[in-house]
């Protein structure tokens, strides 16, 4: 391991940094405009949804972010979370390959999402928040920032994407437990909720409709902002604790890995593991190969389009450049409830675009046999989403073995799948679909993009 990284690590193995890309990218990324004026926004736009030291860490061009101690106290209880060598997982599949997961379902809520819900719930409790809202697709993202939010005396409202609220009742039951409020959306209690049921009053939701919601109602009270587990910077910021400790314990391990990946759906646990290495390569020359893995029926990197767009449905949040399906696009509703989401993270879409990572898309039903195959290896149950990031490691290692070379895979397995059983049930009862999104739907979807003279 390198000096400038093993510096970020304290003798209780915990990094004392997050690490931002931005920092070492040969082209900044896109600025974020103001929805209604088209120009680059400012600290005070953000300031109704965020506190500011929120707002500074999402701007920032610094390599290194100090974790506040307070953070490091809470993330301690999980991390470093362990990495392991999948040796049975290599057997089963007869591959000279040696495959590695960083395994995240340790943390309190069985995933990576806490690694930004604490910091989040922290800034926001040191500015004087009362009350966050947000939006949650399987459930991961909600019930974390439900437990970060009790921890720091945090009311917390959920807005669940309602296929998810309705597949992952336990899911819900855990938001509940930590003391938070989950409604299923669109609901009823806001207008963009309201508006999208008197067109469609038997939508599934999704995570561009849950956000509108969540957002409208952070801007009505004075004593309220919005949290969001994925794709923003500050988000990913948090998220490098992952790749940080990986790379750590791969030195540890005598070991480097040749390909990283991860699934994708807002580009959170990706960038968590993977943006630290790419960081190295484009600092010390290297090539190590980074592969994100989305759902077929969502294919927002594979099919999206880079290009300025909404976060939202109901057209309230700010304008980021970002490979997008559409804010419109409504996905089809999979079990990796996670992955259903219109656009990826704008700094993981620069990076896709400037030709740092790759991508490719798979259907549920091999994900979930991948998944399967690798509790059966290695005892551990795959959350749906994090079954993708299995499946491809999966074909990396029998490429492996096709061609005779021994490669290194190192692969994010984001969260358990304990919550997330009847998914599991639908597979063996072969109720499981792969649902191809509609090509008119997407057309469509993309041809009300904005207008951005920036592009």
């Amino acid at each position: 391991m390198t000096d400038s990284i093993k510096y970020l690590l304290s003798e209780d193995r915990l990094p004392k940094y997050w690490y931002n890309l931005v920092a070492d990218l040969p082209t900044p990324p896109p600025a974020v405009l103001h929805p209604g004026t088209g120009q680059p926004i400012g600290p005070d736009d953000l300031a109704a949804l965020f506190p500011m030291a929120l707002i500074a860490q999402e701007v920032t061009q610094e390599r290194e972010v100090e974790i506040p101690q307070p953070v490091r106290d809470v993330l301690a209880q999980w991390r470093p979370s362990p990495l392991f060598r999948a040796r049975k997982l290599e057997k089963a599949l007869d591959t000279p390959a040696k495959i590695y997961y960083k395994y995240e379902g340790v943390s309190p809520t069985g995933s990576h999402k806490p690694n930004t819900a604490v910091p989040q719930a922290f800034y926001n409790k040191e500015a004087g928040t009362k009350r966050l809202t947000t939006e949650t697709g399987a459930g991961q993202w909600g019930s974390s920032i439900a437990y970060a939010g009790q921890y720091f005396g945090l009311e917390v409202d959920v807005y669940m994407v309602k296929v998810s609220y309705h597949q992952k009742p336990y899911r819900r039951a855990l938001m509940q437990t930590f003391g938070a409020r989950c409604v299923p959306s669109p609901s009823t209690e806001t207008e963009s909720g309201r508006a999208i049921l008197a067109k469609d009053p038997e939508c599934s939701g999704s995570l561009g409709i849950a956000i509108s919601e969540a957002v409208e109602l952070a801007g009505k009270r004075d004593d309220t902002k919005y949290a969001l587990g994925s794709v923003l910077n500050h988000v990913l910021l948090h998220q490098s604790v992952i790749g940080l400790e990986a790379m750590e314990q791969m030195d540890m391990a005598g070991d480097d890995p040749d390909i990283i990946i991860g699934c994708a759906g807002g580009g959170s646990n990706l960038a968590g593991l993977a943006f630290p290495y790419i960081g190295r390569n484009l600092r010390e020359g290297k090539n190590t190969r980074v592969i994100a893995v989305e759902p077929a029926s969502c294919p927002t990197l594979t099919k999206g389009k880079f290009a300025y767009d909404f976060g939202d449905t109901a057209s309230l949040t700010p304008l980021v450049k970002m490979h997008t399906l559409g804010s419109s696009f409504v996905p089809s509703p999979i079990h990796a409830g996670g992955l259903r989401y219109h656009g990826m993270a704008p700094l993981v879409s620069h990076a896709y675009d400037l030709g740092l990572m790759e991508a490719r898309a798979y259907g549920q039903i091999d994900c979930f046999k991948a998944g399967v195959l690798f509790a059966k290896a290695e005892g551990i149950v795959p959350a749906p989403e994090s079954t993708h990031a299995v499946q491809g490691a999966i074909d990396e290692a029998l490429k492996c073995k096709a061609s005779g070379e021994s490669k290194t895979i190192l692969f994010n397995l984001s969260g358990h799948g304990y919550f997330d059983m009847q998914a599991y049930t639908d597979f063996f009862d072969g109720k499981l679909v792969d649902e191809a999104y509609d090509e008119d739907v997407l057309a469509d979807s993309l041809s009300k993009l904005p207008q951005v003279a920036a592009e």
